[in-house]
């Protein structure tokens, strides 16, 4: 055990990115993050991983947290064995993937052994909790904390209860993600696709629709993101935007508010989009600008501008 860290064990399920980037994050603070696969050789594989990742990150300035890629490192541990890594867990946070009858099954073999006080929290971004949770003996202690990948790098974290679920283990659970320095938001209750898949979705169905009748390419549809809407909203979000376009929201919604409701009446419906022709033609448009065998390079170079965004607005919001 790293004596500089915590005594509390958090448990990570999954040694894939998700479940790797988690137990980075609570390392980073010297929790006593113990990682679970189901073969040996997955866990070997992701501490190995990881440590390198680690290193990397500090030699870049970039290793979150006040200890020391090798002292972080001193925090993690893994297993194979589901009752080593429930024992004496403060808090697991389930990484397995999108599939609904995985999960089921998962979290009833692990309601047979986890401690009466342990938090469990998925990372499911498709899955109400209460799908899951509804026939656990420990359901009171089941939630969502849907982080948006990749973790490390962009700290949102949607915390969604299910009807069961403790209000003192919503509270602890959002605590235990600010400790980490991500941002957490809380939502009242479950709903369909959380909040950010629902803003998420809104999006891409309508520039699905703005590509489909012709009006822009997927070059320049993805423009006014990255080069627009996404600038601004990477500092703002959408409502304090309207807030500062005019003399505050009142002002804003009695000049746009009729134009916003009459334009938003001719978005139409959700399209259709597997299988469609559209479809086939986003893909031609998209691997002409990013061809399959260059996404690994693309994505390192989404991770680093991440990075570096997080760092400019660390720097801007502590001279506020």
């Amino acid at each position: 055990m790293n004596n500089e860290g915590k005594r509390e064990k958090i448990g990570i399920v999954g040694s894939g990115l998700i479940g790797r980037s988690w137990s980075m994050l609570f390392a980073s603070v010297g929790y006593q993050v113990m990682l679970y696969d189901i073969m040996p050789e997955q866990v070997k594989t992701a501490l190995m991983n990881t440590e390198q990742e680690l290193k990397n990150l500090e030699a870049k300035g970039l290793l979150r947290g006040k200890l020391s890629a090798a002292k972080q490192f001193d925090c993690l541990t893994g297993t194979n064995d589901l009752k080593t890594l429930a024992k004496d867990a403060m808090f697991i946070q389930e990484c397995i993937p999108e599939r609904l009858d995985m999960k089921q099954s998962f979290y009833k073999q692990l309601d047979e052994i986890v401690e009466a006080h342990t938090i469990i929290s998925s990372s499911t971004s498709t899955f109400l909790p209460s799908l899951f949770a509804k026939d656990l003996k420990h359901k009171e202690n089941v939630l969502v904390s849907h982080p948006v990948n990749p973790p490390y790098y962009v700290p949102l974290v949607e915390v969604v209860p299910s009807p069961w679920t403790k209000a003192d283990a919503v509270a602890k659970t959002r605590t235990l993600m600010e400790e980490i320095g991500q941002k957490p938001v809380t939502l009242s209750r479950e709903i369909e696709g959380f909040a950010l898949n629902r803003i998420q979705y809104a999006i891409i169905n309508e520039v699905w629709r703005l590509v489909e009748a012709g009006i822009l390419n997927v070059k320049d549809i993805d423009s006014v993101m990255s080069d627009g809407l996404g600038m601004r909203y990477a500092f703002l979000g959408p409502l304090e935007t309207c807030h500062l376009n005019a003399e505050g929201i009142t002002n804003y919604l009695e000049r746009y508010s009729k134009t916003i409701h009459s334009v938003s009446e001719t978005m139409g419906p959700p399209p259709i989009m597997d299988g469609s022709a559209t479809a086939t033609e986003v893909a031609k448009q998209l691997e002409d600008l990013v061809p399959l065998d260059k996404l690994p390079e693309r994505r390192l170079y989404r991770d680093n501008c991440l990075t570096q965004l997080s760092v400019l607005k660390a720097n801007i919001n502590g001279k506020k």
